[in-house]
């Protein structure tokens, strides 16, 4: 999974701020370009959604964390983006980590973090760029009050916000999915070494999925066990139907992972095939015309004393001795189930 990509930013890249505020009536969605204007939200009764697209710009951080009062190493979590998806409990809010897998335009498949910041009324969602996301289903049924968003508190927007990135794990494996068949069906049809290092190439892909999936199974678990008042009993029975879906999608990765092994291992074993194959014709064909070589080389030496020489049925003799000869090994090679098999 490529993530190069994130080492390098452009600092004076555009912040993409949008702030979606609702309650059971009334629903108010903005783009902001101050993040001072986020302050007023931050205690209001009503449930605000603030996400930040863009994590490069570090006075626009520092100012949403002084006012959320973010602890300093949350800061800079925002920004090391090579992190394991994982939660932590500061009592007056929740910070997690998690990855957002898709592919890019190249059919390549990415991997941005997003960091979730969950208050008594408020969640804060940081991504590393402005582009895909995965939460556009989660705007419109907050803006046309559909689902339980405009009825429930901050905790079940968090829920929702986990499960849509992990829902979108099982549409990038039902890609690789269909990618593994059609190699699968290229390496048994016509086995190619380009087809071998694409398998190999989908089966690192999965590798680096897995570490970014399988930890969120954790985060899922210690956000169910926690005593934060933060998560209400309700929403913790919605994040056991996510914590099933992590499991389902662990489980969707070994066996697209076991699938991926086992067409590299038939792969090899037709290489080591066809090699033993062309070495035991090679040795057929070694051991039959051996005795040419040794009858040939005999009366090739053209002593004085060798009779055959001015015999004029000689030279037609030694090729009959040399056919009946390599006939008889190979009927009997034949019989052997030796050659042809």
């Amino acid at each position: 999974m490529a993530e190069e990509h994130h080492e390098h930013h452009n600092f004076h890249q555009h912040v993409k701020i949008t702030i979606i505020d609702y309650d059971k009536k009334h629903v108010l969605r903005k783009e902001i370009r101050d993040p001072k204007e986020c302050f007023p939200f931050r205690d209001r009764p009503t449930v605000t959604w603030i996400n930040i697209d863009g994590i490069h710009r570090l006075d626009v951080n520092e100012c949403i964390g002084k006012h959320f009062n973010l602890h300093p190493l949350v800061l800079e979590d925002l920004t090391n983006v090579k992190q394991r998806p994982k939660l932590e409990d500061f009592d007056s809010y929740i910070f997690l980590i998690l990855k957002m897998i898709y592919f890019d335009a190249a059919g390549e498949i990415q991997s941005e973090q997003v960091s979730i910041i969950l208050g008594r009324n408020f969640v804060i969602s940081f991504q590393e760029t402005e582009g895909f996301d995965v939460f556009g289903p989660i705007r419109e049924r907050i803006n046309n009050s559909k689902g339980r968003h405009r009825r429930y508190g901050a905790d079940y927007l968090l829920y929702t916000l986990i499960d849509a990135i992990v829902d979108n794990y099982f549409t990038i494996l039902e890609k690789l999915g269909e990618k593994i068949e059609v190699l699968e069906e290229e390496m048994i049809r016509n086995p190619h070494p380009q087809t071998y290092k694409h398998l190999h190439s989908l089966k690192n892909h999965l590798f680096s999925m897995r570490r970014s999936v399988w930890p969120v199974r954790e985060v899922i678990t210690a956000l169910e066990n926690t005593d934060n008042k933060l998560i209400h009993e309700k929403t913790k029975v919605y994040l056991r139907d996510a914590y099933d879906h992590a499991v389902q999608a662990i489980d969707n990765i070994e066996s697209h992972r076991e699938t991926i092994s086992g067409v590299l291992d038939l792969y090899l074993s037709g290489l080591n095939y066809r090699l033993q194959y062309v070495v035991k014709v090679l040795t057929l064909l070694t051991t039959i015309t051996t005795p040419f070589v040794v009858i040939a080389s005999i009366y090739g030496m053209n002593f004085k004393n060798m009779p055959e020489l001015d015999w004029q049925y000689g030279y037609p003799l030694s090729i009959i001795l040399m056919g009946t000869i390599a006939t008889v090994m190979a009927v009997y090679f034949w019989k052997k189930k030796w050659m042809f098999d």
